[in-house]
């Protein structure tokens, strides 16, 4: 901070008087200068990360609903999928909306599944210990045709995890699948638009900027898919599995972590916010 308006206070003076009217002088320029966490004016804003773990738990303003559960695993949550269905991890103290939101993840195999929801409507944790229906598999992993109609059901009836699909936009984890269900894409509504540079294994770091009503992602410093639900050309819905189009999601809402099948291991070790920097969506 400059202050050579207030050196004529210091010549041919050393006068207590002196010093006290150049700090005061000081203080009151400095005093509109501040910015959190010392940042200079002009900054882009501070991340605030999200906390995970405490006490070597899942930190409880996290809840779980639906099936599986997160763990801790080496300084990170991981997934911990159940072969009845779906499980999301809520981060039920706020709502998240006008903002960016940074993850740092890292998969397992390319073909590992999970999603980062956004936007998830209020209703969402009134289905915790409301998991909705279950598959029932063989000996090799795959559903029973009865378990397979029920979950369909109960998926339309936006039940447990279903809600957030169904009430919320994911933002797709898995590398395997074509653009509208890759990585970086909003699952089956936005396709992602270019290919992560780095393998299954390595640590990635997904931004998601919500403005109004659009949607940004970004992984590893690429532009990855710009989303607005608003635009007349939305692919229409093809499977069961995938989000209604019909019903509007909040502005600002909830954020969720998703399990997915036995085998689809994914780490989260940060999970940050931050108000929108200017120009965010460039």
């Amino acid at each position: 901070m400059r202050i050579d308006p207030l050196k004529t206070l210091l010549v041919g003076k050393h006068s207590t008087c002196a010093w006290l009217s150049l700090l005061t002088a000081a203080a009151l320029l400095g005093g509109g200068c501040q910015t959190r966490q010392g940042q200079e004016a002009g900054a882009e804003p501070a991340w605030r990360p999200l906390p995970l773990i405490t006490n070597g738990k899942v930190d409880p303003r996290w809840v779980f609903l639906g099936y599986g559960e997160f763990v801790v695993d080496d300084g990170a949550l991981r997934t911990d999928c159940d072969p009845r269905g779906l499980g999301l991890l809520v981060y039920q103290r706020e709502r998240f909306g006008n903002c960016q939101i940074r993850l740092v993840f890292k998969t397992k195999d390319a073909r590992s599944n999970s999603g980062v929801y956004v936007r998830i409507a209020d209703g969402i944790l009134d289905q915790v210990n409301r998991p909705g229906a279950a598959f029932v598999r063989d000996a090799a992993g795959n559903p029973s045709d009865e378990s397979m109609r029920q979950m369909q059901a109960s998926a339309e009836r936006e039940e447990g995890p279903w809600f957030a699909v169904h009430r919320g936009y994911e933002v797709q984890i898995a590398g395997l699948g074509d653009t509208p269900h890759g990585t970086g894409s909003i699952y089956s509504l936005s396709p992602a638009t270019a290919v992560s540079r780095k393998n299954a294994g390595e640590w990635r770091t997904l931004i998601i900027t919500l403005e109004g009503e659009k949607i940004f992602v970004d992984l590893d410093g690429q532009r990855m898919t710009n989303f607005d639900p608003t635009s007349p050309n939305l692919p229409p819905r093809k499977q069961w599995h995938e989000p209604k189009r019909e019903p509007k999601r909040p502005v600002a809402g909830y954020l969720g972590l998703q399990t997915h099948d036995p085998g689809d291991v994914v780490w989260y070790k940060e999970v940050s916010v931050r108000p929108l920097p200017k120009s965010a969506s460039k």
